[in-house]
């Protein structure tokens, strides 16, 4: 039994930065690529980031590269999102989310596994 556990939403300011954290447990953790999703009331679950297995590849959707990372502790079984530069249209329920291979996608489909999301809500 796989299980995502997220934290690190919250209330910021337009500018400000959060951290998310994603702990996965129940399956190794190593050998499987690993994404952020978000998403707003009313519309579709849209891609954020994803990292391969090992850290060496990363992808991100373009309206937040130059402003977010993705980065990975495999030690850790975490994955992490650093969000700086933050804008009220970041405003959504971010996932974390387990792919069924080692290598990073963007389709929601293709993920085997999702967390609980939390709340991001940027203030203008």
């Amino acid at each position: 039994q796989v299980q995502l556990v997220e934290s690190g939403g919250g209330l910021v300011q337009a500018g400000g930065s959060l951290r998310l954290s994603c702990t996965v447990s129940g399956r190794s953790f190593s050998s499987i690529a690993m994404g952020w999703f978000r998403q707003a009331p009313g519309k579709e679950r849209e891609f954020i980031a994803a990292i391969s297995w090992n850290g060496g590849r990363t992808h991100y959707t373009d309206s937040v590269k130059g402003r977010f990372t993705i980065s990975r502790d495999n030690a850790k079984n975490t994955v992490y999102l650093q969000m700086n530069s933050l804008d009220p249209e970041d405003t959504a329920v971010y996932y974390c989310a387990q792919a069924s291979s080692s290598f990073a996608t963007i389709a929601p489909g293709t993920y085997n596994y999702w967390g609980q999301g939390t709340q991001v809500t940027v203030s203008s």
